[in-house]
């Protein structure tokens, strides 16, 4: 009997090893679930909401806010209103790499959050122009940490399969975002002080980031770069499924062996050897900024009501133009690949600002300038969302080195800070100056 049991047991045995090597042959092909890393992508994208809904926030309401606070009619404190939330976000993106190395991405995210809860109750309460521009820098800074680190953590935790797809999914985030604070803004002009209420709106998305952040997962990559090897894996299992774990454990060695040093000097990111791809990163957000696109989410308004156009209907048409490109680029990005989307997405918005400079122009006059002009900026929006927006981001969290890769995309994220703050603070006066005319014609050929 008990030979016969040794013999049972030992068949039991052999005959599960044989299911774990079959197993063993059948997981490298399988692919890892995208379900398991979805919520932790959600969570984190509550970032690029925020970020899309403080650039839409003021569009509504910069009139209101103007007349109450008493700065009306006076077109460089309305471009400060817009542009000193920027300022801040070039501080918070010059900063992100060193906190998200530092402190890791799920902590990152928390800060994020912490001077949007602060700022936006700032700006609610605000009794004067300096105590709204105090409030908009705080939110700022919050605005620049998020971006970034959101790239970095979709990126880490996303399986390759719809990594495309997951970092299109935060630029869905941020025309929520922008949707959410323009159609919230909608009743501004007729109700007095509304637009202290969608300052305070933006706080509950910032304290959800803070919260659920808890109980998301830190990224494995960071983990396994800190020596925390143990951490990482269960991040992975919590990510990925328990039997892609090695698999990815291995490709993650493999790629930090080929990274070399994680002590990178300032120097070999702006002139050193990692010059090149510094240089393509911070061209693509230069490049992204100087299209105007930021012009038209902060001032689609004030363009589109000096046409005749009510603003509320101009606005929906921005909002559900942005989040149709951004729904096009999720389902494209994984297939068609980055570059083609980029090319298009350029191309479509240069032919765009031209129809804004004929719509601005004498040949165009009534209702075929009100056309044009509306048209072209719905499709350059459209345009922007499906290639332009999503893209820089997504492409350079891809093909920077591990070890360099949350500094690079702060330094890189900067740039665009920097062009987007001037792009809103001297709008509204290039457009008094110049005219539209030459004003979208200078877009236009930087999209081109």
């Amino acid at each position: 009997m008990r030979g016969r049991q040794r013999v049972a047991s030992r068949e039991h045995i052999l005959g599960h090893d044989k299911d774990e090597n079959l197993a063993s042959v059948r997981i490298p092909n399988a692919k890892p679930s995208w379900r398991c890393s979805l919520r932790h992508v959600i969570v984190a994208s509550l970032s690029s909401f925020l970020y899309g809904y403080h650039i839409g926030v003021v569009n509504e309401t910069l009139e209101s806010i103007s007349i109450d606070l008493g700065f009306s009619g006076n077109t460089m404190a309305e471009g400060l209103v817009v542009s000193i939330c920027l300022g801040g976000a070039f501080i918070g993106s010059l900063f992100s790499g060193w906190i998200a190395d530092g402190v890791g991405r799920r902590r990152s995210f928390q800060l994020c959050a912490l001077p949007m809860i602060i700022g936006a109750g700032m700006s609610a309460t605000a009794k004067t122009l300096w105590g709204m521009l105090l409030g908009r820098l705080f939110v700022g800074t919050g605005m620049g940490l998020g971006p970034p680190v959101a790239a970095l953590y979709v990126t880490e935790v996303s399986p390759p399969a719809v990594r495309g797809a997951f970092g299109a999914l935060t630029q869905i985030a941020t025309c929520l975002g922008l949707m959410g604070s323009l159609f919230i803004g909608i009743p501004a002009k007729e109700i007095f002080g509304w637009w202290r209420i969608c300052f305070w709106v933006s706080v509950i998305p910032a304290t959800m980031l803070a919260l659920f952040m808890e109980i998301c997962a830190e990224s494995p990559h960071w983990l396994f770069k800190r020596g925390r090897t143990i951490e990482a894996e269960a991040a992975f299992e919590k990510l990925l499924g328990g039997v892609h774990v090695k698999p990815a454990m291995t490709e993650l060695s493999k790629s930090d062996r080929g990274d070399g040093s994680d002590s990178v000097k300032l120097s070999e990111l702006i002139y050193g050897r990692y010059f090149r791809v510094m240089f393509i990163g911070s061209t693509l957000f230069a490049l992204q900024q100087l299209s105007g696109i930021n012009a038209v989410f902060y001032f689609s308004s004030t363009v589109f009501e000096s046409f005749g156009v009510p603003s509320e209907i101009a606005n929906s048409c921005v909002g559900v133009c942005n989040l149709l490109g951004s729904v096009v680029a999720m389902i494209l990005m994984d297939k068609l690949g980055r570059k083609v989307l980029l090319l298009g997405s350029f191309l479509g918005m240069g032919l765009s600002m031209g129809l804004q400079v004929i719509a601005a122009s004498s040949f165009a006059s009534g209702f075929g300038s009100m056309y044009l002009s509306v048209g072209g900026m719905l499709l350059f929006v459209l345009s922007f969302a499906f290639g332009a927006g999503p893209v820089p981001s997504l492409i350079m969290s891809e093909i920077l080195p591990g070890n360099i890769r949350a500094k690079a995309m702060a330094i890189c994220l900067a740039v665009h800070w920097v062009i987007n703050f001037f792009v809103g603070l001297f709008f509204l006066r290039l457009l008094e100056l110049i005219g539209a005319q030459l004003l979208y014609s200078i877009f236009g050929s930087c999209c081109l």
